[in-house]
């Protein structure tokens, strides 16, 4: 008889590395929507600040600059709860994925959700559940997670 296990991608299968892939797809005047990739596979959508010009940074209203950086789960004295947090964002601390639905819900963090509209995002919760699943997975598993944040 078969167990009901979580999902798994091959690749977790062979020990390689979770890989996070955030594609910005919309980037208008009050936020900017994007598409989050596991593995190469749709994930969610997202929501971040606003997209600016490389050096300029307004606070707690522009999104995280273009990179690859390393994905560790620790505590968040904010939430008081275990968040997803983004290591080495240049100018930038305390950068987390977490649950919301608007650029009013983001201080450069980014949002997940599982549907999306005009400068939205629906059911984060949800998504943010079973990302966090997977998250909390791979790190189990002792599997390093990155997540490359595209321009």
């Amino acid at each position: 008889r078969c167990l009901s296990l979580p999902w798994v991608s091959p690749k977790r299968l062979r020990g390689f590395p979770m890989k996070l892939e955030l594609k910005r797809t919309e980037c208008g005047k009050t936020c900017t929507i994007g598409e989050l990739l596991v593995d190469g596979k749709h994930e969610c959508w997202t929501l971040e600040d606003v997209v600016r010009s490389d050096g300029v940074k307004v606070y707690g209203e522009t999104a995280i600059p273009a990179g690859t950086y390393q994905v560790d789960i620790t505590y968040s004295p904010r939430f008081k709860r275990d968040l997803p947090l983004l290591i080495g964002v240049q100018n930038f601390i305390g950068i987390r994925i977490h649950p919301g639905n608007t650029a009013s819900d983001t201080e450069g963090c980014i949002l997940v959700g599982q549907g999306k509209g005009k400068n939205v995002i629906l059911e984060s919760r949800a998504a943010f559940a079973m990302l966090m699943g997977k998250l909390c997975s791979a790190k189990k598993r002792g599997e390093p997670i990155t997540i490359e944040v595209g321009s």
